[in-house]
């Protein structure tokens, strides 16, 4: 069982998306919109992905707002080498977000809301995560 961070600050999403990922996908899910928790538990070693929602409108990092890309950039900057795989989740879906979004934030992959497709969700956090291990 994997422990998997997710970052979102949409009550319906993050439910939606924790039930997905503990109950098809197998792992221990932990919620946050709190980007200090963030960094914390990645340098604590006590995460082995993380699920980064990129519009993150109340997220906050060293007194600072921050989105999904901009907390990428810091959990890569602090963690190096031994950053947990991101996995970044937005409603961003038009031709070139993925790209521009992976590139910008340094994020190991993209999948775009809304989460229709449960089993390609669990899929793409069982590919990061085999990646990791590799």
């Amino acid at each position: 069982m994997a422990r998997l961070l997710l970052v979102e600050d949409d009550a319906t999403n993050a439910r939606v998306a924790e039930r997905v990922l503990t109950r098809l996908g197998g792992h221990a899910v932990r919620l946050t919109e709190d980007g200090d928790e963030v960094l914390r538990a990645c340098s604590a070693g006590e995460v082995d992905l993380v699920v980064m929602d990129v519009s993150l409108a109340q997220t906050r990092c060293a007194g600072q707002a921050v989105d999904g890309v901009e907390l990428t950039r810091r959990l890569r900057a602090a963690c190096g080498p031994a950053a947990p795989p991101v996995l970044l989740v937005t409603a961003h879906a038009m031709r070139g977000d993925s790209a521009r979004l992976v590139a910008a934030s340094g994020a190991d992959g993209y999948i775009a809301k809304p989460i229709a497709d449960h089993r390609a969700l669990v899929a793409r956090v069982g590919e990061l995560l085999a990646s990791r291990e590799a």
